[in-house]
């Protein structure tokens, strides 16, 4: 359109037509984390190749570009506020899947008492039509994949994470975790009923082992693949049933691959972190040199189709790992392929030991270890004082005996790298937030972070709640009347509080429990907890005139 004389507050023409949105730099996206995995955590495992392998680097050397940050929100800890600075992996995952920070055992929602929830990567990418992953080798309900898929106030909430993965239209999931998506008749978690039945309903095949996973084609555009109850195996525990993480890559890469618009996949080394978490030093070298083989099969994928953005990172280091121990300048790194199984494969050998002698013989039918001392054994008998117990007891010898350390069972709060390979990689480059991730990861394919929050918001709360001795379930009155838009007033001379939303008045008198709905009294219940008033859901609803429904399983509001 030809623009008229211009007067001198005008726009230009250039100004004045909306500039068109930046084209996206990758078509996909490939994410992959290494849960747990440290700076230490990397440098053994290249330490190992290269000393008893002849192997100087390992993939993610060739694609480093830098550190992230890991910390959380304040938050509570068992009732204990603590300061987030030590994040866990839910946390952490829902800064780099969503660009947001939360408190520690959140799964993508906020930190507040009515928590709304952010939407990831992934979800994005879903509503721009992409196909969408997510691979583990930890539990697929578990806190790092459940960021990018779910939404719920505490990630110990499996059974509500695989549930809503049923309506996340995710259409690759590979991992652990069947017992979640099984009922309790069925020997699973479940106090409802199996959902396996469910996905297969929406068009998933579901498979359970590596032949499953092998006999995979073009056609099985949607897969459920659950190896194992709980995590997927230690890789040194593995039978040949259980596929290994490469495997799963690059299977979940061929169909996803397939979709003309595109794909966004998470892929997780999960076991790195349990390892670390036992402090079983040999069992984590193998699984980061799993979730390395993974990042070779992907890297090889995006060199190929040359339209492939990569970043890699972890959530947080585990186990506080160092690389040396009692003054001695040296590693026994000869040593660290010597165990044959995991600790975690001995737990029920070792709480039947009785004797210096039954553990003895343990340690040395899986290890190189002949020569235990009585001290050792004692010591393995006694247990290191954590829940490890006798595990723990026997992960402190070993790596006393293989030079290595260990701070604890827990998180440590130290950076972690970040590794990336196409056009992301200069948008992660240096010292970054965990965060950067997210908005990183949205920005180079495409896909709006801000608009999949707002549908979610649209729908749904994330309240804290309570149940009543009459297991009504009751919500903080203040803070859900102001998260739905009403005002709250109190009243100290009538022990009132006044609920306003438009034309609508609740009032609840908290020495009588009385509740008056405009001028009218209520059969409603009313509680008061350590001085915070609760109201059932009706009340909202009589107050705001919507029909709002509470999700048990997921425990969240449905607008």
């Amino acid at each position: 359109m030809a623009l008229s004389v211009l007067s001198a507050t005008a726009v230009s023409a250039e100004d004045a037509v909306p500039a068109e949105a930046e084209a996206p730099k990758s078509k996909n996206l490939i994410v992959l984390i290494g849960d747990g995995m440290g700076p230490a955590q990397v440098t053994a495992a290249r330490n190992y190749l290269m000393y008893n392998k002849g192997i100087d680097h390992l993939t993610l050397d060739s694609i480093y570009v830098g550190q992230a940050t890991t910390y959380a929100d304040r938050g509570e800890d068992g009732g204990t506020v603590v300061s987030g600075v030590v994040t866990d992996s839910a946390s952490a995952g829902t800064a780099f899947a969503t660009g947001n920070k939360t408190y520690n055992a959140a799964i993508s929602i906020s930190n507040e008492d009515v928590s709304v929830p952010f939407a990831s990567v992934i979800e994005a990418s879903e509503l721009a039509g992409k196909a969408t992953g997510l691979v583990s080798t930890a539990r697929i309900t578990h806190a790092t994949p459940a960021v990018y898929a779910s939404h719920v106030r505490s990630r110990d909430n499996e059974n509500a994470i695989a549930s809503q993965y049923l309506d996340s239209g995710v259409d690759v999931l590979l991992g652990g975790g069947s017992a979640n998506f099984i009922s309790k008749e069925e020997n699973g978690k479940r106090s409802d009923k199996t959902i396996i039945d469910d996905f297969e309903d929406k068009g998933y095949t579901y498979i359970s082992d590596r032949a499953g996973l092998e006999g995979l084609t073009e056609e099985n555009d949607k897969v459920l693949g659950l190896f194992g109850g709980s995590h997927v195996s230690y890789v040194p525990d593995r039978s040949e049933e259980t596929p290994n993480l490469a495997e799963m890559t690059g299977k979940a890469l061929d169909i996803l691959s397939k979709d003309e618009d595109g794909f966004t996949i998470m892929i997780e080394g999960g076991r790195i972190d349990h390892a670390a978490h036992a402090n079983d030093f040999p069992s984590m070298i193998q699984e980061v040199l799993d979730f390395d083989a993974a990042v070779k099969a992907a890297l090889d994928f995006a060199k190929k189709d040359g339209n492939t953005s990569i970043v890699i990172t972890a959530d947080h280091e585990t186990g506080g790992l160092s690389l040396s121990r009692d003054n001695i300048y040296e590693l026994n790194i000869d040593l660290w392929d010597k165990q044959k199984n995991s600790s975690e494969s001995l737990v029920g050998k070792l709480k039947e030991a009785a004797t210096i002698e039954d553990v003895k013989a343990i340690v040395a039918a899986n290890t190189w270890i002949t020569d235990l001392t009585d001290e050792e054994a004692e010591l393995i008998l006694a247990g290191d004082g954590s829940s490890y117990g006798r595990e723990g007891g026997y992960n402190a010898v070993i790596s006393k005996r293989l030079l290595v350390g260990w701070s604890g069972h827990g998180h440590s709060a130290v950076d972690v790298g970040v590794w990336a390979y196409g056009p992301i990689a200069d948008m992660v480059t240096g010292q970054i937030d965990n965060t950067q991730i997210a908005l990183a990861s949205a920005e180079v394919i495409g896909v709006d972070l801000e608009a999949a929050t707002a549908k979610l918001q649209e729908k749904y709360l994330y309240p804290k709640f309570k149940v009543s001795r009459e297991g009504q379930v009751l919500f903080p009155a203040k803070a859900l009347a102001e998260a739905l838009g009403g005002k709250v007033e109190w009243n100290a001379d009538s022990r009132t509080a006044t609920i306003t939303h438009g034309d609508n008045t609740v009032e609840a008198n908290i020495e009588t429990g009385a509740v008056v709905l405009n001028g009218t009294a209520s059969e409603l219940a009313s509680d008061v907890d350590n001085g915070k008033l609760y109201l059932p859901l009706e009340a909202f609803n009589e107050l705001t005139g919507l029909s709002m429904t509470w999700d048990t399983l997921s425990e969240r509001i449905v607008k």
